[in-house]
């Protein structure tokens, strides 16, 4: 059973993710979000807390946002793009109860005040900007730490902003390392 009630976009989400879990849904509606469920989620917040769990792509990342400056000390838990997709349709609809319940256990509290732990110099030292692959490591190690992916600039910003530690980067970039260069 999750503690905190977790907020998706869709219908389809609430199914999926109910049939990896025990726990309290509210589906946004989409960016529009229907009469009412900006205060089902504050409300929500004050019982007993909430999980943002949005699809992996653009308009989740705006929802993801949007639920983030109503309700600041939300947590967040993302889900790999790769685990997401079904055809041409991305959303946590299509993922495994396996991948639904990685994700959740990896859920981060956004932090409000200024950190600057990583900067860019740790993305382009570490191939994560500048370079080939940079778009598929960021991929990787965001699914790794739980903070999902982004461009290099989302990706700094998580890594300072949901309270990533050196030694928890160090340690995706090395299990990047095996997987991929033996």
């Amino acid at each position: 059973m999750i503690d905190e009630i977790i907020v998706v976009e869709g219908r389809d989400d609430i199914c999926a993710v109910k049939r990896a879990v025990d726990a309290e849904l509210i589906a946004t509606g989409g960016f529009g979000f229907p009469r009412g469920v900006e205060k089902r989620i504050v409300q929500a917040a004050k019982r007993k807390g909430i999980i943002v769990f949005t699809d992996p792509d653009f308009a989740g990342e705006k929802i993801r946002k949007k639920v983030s400056d109503m309700v600041p000390e939300c947590k967040h838990a993302f889900l790999p793009r790769a685990e997401a997709i079904k055809g041409d349709d991305i959303g946590i609809e299509n993922a495994s109860e396996e991948s639904i319940i990685r994700a959740l256990k990896k859920v981060r509290t956004e932090k409000k005040e200024s950190r600057c732990e990583f900067k860019k110099t740790d993305l382009l030292s570490n191939g994560l900007e500048g370079s080939r692959e940079a778009s598929f490591k960021r991929d990787f190690v965001g699914a790794l730490l739980g903070i999902g992916y982004g461009n290099a600039k989302q990706f700094l910003n998580r890594l300072n902003r949901y309270g990533v530690s050196r030694e928890e980067f160090e340690e995706s970039l090395k299990k990047y390392q095996e997987e991929f260069n033996g």
